[in-house]
């Protein structure tokens, strides 16, 4: 069944290299963080900056909105995870949490948790209720550790991405890993979750240049997706339509059919490198980091997930 997609740019902005986009759960924000130390919160409507502010000197690998709170928390090379009111500018919290570059954060979807994750090669779950203390640290993994995700449908549970080629499933109760799931080549830059009907499913990419589509349940890789040139940087699965999105070193944007898995578009901006895709549930909107710049687009389709069956 092919996809009848309509890819629309809604906000072009250039700038220094993007290392990560985040979109705000009901303002028209995106949350952009810059290899300089910089963030910014841009306005895709209105295309005005909102807000932009020195956080370090250092590279904000991660940035994202805690909005329940009305917070910015980011993460950087100098080890710090800093917290600000995204009103004001005032700054909550900022404390040293790894001994090594911070590459990853992620937020919890209802308790007041943060995950992050770094080339020291360990996770940590702090708690923002307890002022921030760490309430438990996961090892495991032999080499830095890329991206952490929450699993949507099992809140308890959360993967890692590591350039050791694993990727890991923990709980938040326990110090060590449930399960690890291998078939990458090399290091696994990023991972998403995502589900059809009760299956869970994750998506993976990684520096041998392919994408891959697991399932949970059996541990099993289901799908490769193959054609990019470079490290695959970030992946996700779009929340309305029924595609996966793929994003390269090699600067182009794959999108592939989730239910034939076969490649339907593929979109250059001209940015060079692209390092991060930031996605809001139950939005059309996806948000793209280059290194010369951010993008967002608005995607509309004929099908939508509830009108498919993934085929494994």
């Amino acid at each position: 069944m092919p996809l009848s997609l309509t890819i629309e740019k809604e906000f072009a902005q250039n700038s220094e290299r993007v290392k990560s986009v985040d979109q705000h759960p009901t303002e028209p924000w995106i949350l952009v963080s810059l290899y300089s130390g910089t963030v910014c919160i841009w306005n895709y409507q209105s295309q005005v900056m909102e807000k932009s502010f020195k956080v370090t000197e250092s590279p904000v690998r991660s940035a994202k909105f805690i909005a329940r709170k009305n917070w910015i928390v980011t993460a950087s090379d100098d080890k710090y995870i800093r917290v600000y009111n995204y009103d004001t500018v005032e700054k909550i919290k900022e404390y040293e949490a790894h001994t090594d570059f911070i590459r990853s954060v992620a937020i919890h979807p209802t308790l007041p948790y943060l995950l992050s994750c770094s080339d020291d090669k360990v996770i940590k779950l702090w708690d923002w209720e307890k002022d921030w203390s760490c309430i438990q640290i996961f090892k495991g993994h032999s080499h830095y550790v890329m991206q952490v995700a929450f699993n949507p449908k099992d809140t308890n549970t959360f993967a890692s991405a590591s350039l050791d080629g694993a990727i890991k499933i923990w709980n938040i109760g326990s110090p060590t890993a449930e399960f690890a799931l291998d078939g990458h080549s090399k290091g696994v830059n990023c991972i998403d979750y995502f589900s059809r009907g009760d299956k869970p499913y994750l998506l993976s990419g990684s520096d041998d240049f392919t994408a891959k589509v697991w399932d949970i349940e059996t541990k099993s890789c289901v799908q490769t997706l193959e054609g990019h040139e470079h490290n695959v940087t970030a992946v996700c699965v779009h929340a309305e339509l029924p595609i996966i999105i793929t994003v390269s070193e090699d600067g182009n944007i794959h999108i592939w059919n989730a239910t034939t898995f076969r490649l339907e578009n593929k979109l250059n901006y001209g940015l060079e490198r692209v390092w991060t895709i930031g996605q809001l549930k139950e939005s059309n909107k996806v948000a793209f980091g280059f290194d010369k710049g951010t993008i967002v687009v608005k995607m509309n389709g004929s099908h939508t997930w509830d009108s498919v069956d993934l085929q494994a």
